[in-house]
């Protein structure tokens, strides 16, 4: 947080399925923002965030100011078979063996997304959604994945203990290269 920033006094409510769905285009607003992709970026990322949310463990909480959203956390349990799932571990052979691998990959919580309106970063609301996300959390670690790069978002990760599992990683589908950062919970 800036000197001339106050903290951020959004309100933090757990949202179910059928309430990300009812906000689902502000979200992923939100997310193309945050993340500086095409605007089109909306339509083609929604039946992704629609289908994760009937994975095991899916969980979500969302910042509110009044009724205007400003920012979203979700993720769940990770599991052979998934997407990220398999690219990470497939990174994690080649880096690290199977040792690696079933290390980290054995027992966790993919931190799936997690972003806050640009005009509300730094302000402390990021944290305050991890945590909020990962308090009833049961598995083992959390992982996550983010673009390489001097960010909020990876002062955030670094502050709370998160730790290299994988650098420089190369998702198919995405040119820029990424850091898997983890860490044991509870946080």
């Amino acid at each position: 947080m800036t000197p001339q920033q106050k903290p951020d006094d959004a309100q933090i409510l757990e949202f179910t399925a059928e309430d990300l769905r009812a906000h689902l285009r502000e979200a992923l607003s939100i997310y193309v923002e945050a993340m500086g992709y095409p605007k089109g970026t909306v339509d083609a990322r929604a039946p992704m965030w629609l289908a994760h949310m009937l994975r095991p463990g899916w969980r979500c909480v969302a910042a509110l100011h009044g009724d205007s959203l400003s920012g979203i956390a979700y993720g769940y349990t990770g599991q052979r078979g998934q997407w990220w799932y398999e690219q990470v571990r497939g990174g994690l052979l080649k880096t690290g063996g199977e040792a690696a691998a079933s290390a980290w990959m054995s027992d966790y919580f993919e931190l799936t997304e997690l972003h806050v309106r640009p005009d509300r970063q730094g302000t402390g609301l990021g944290e305050r959604l991890l945590r909020s996300l990962l308090r009833d959390v049961r598995s083992r670690h959390v992982l996550l994945s983010t673009p390489e790069g001097e960010s909020r978002a990876w002062r955030l990760y670094r502050r709370l203990g998160f730790l290299d599992v994988l650098r420089r990683h190369q998702f198919v589908g995405d040119p820029r290269p990424f850091a898997v950062l983890g860490r044991t919970l509870p946080l």
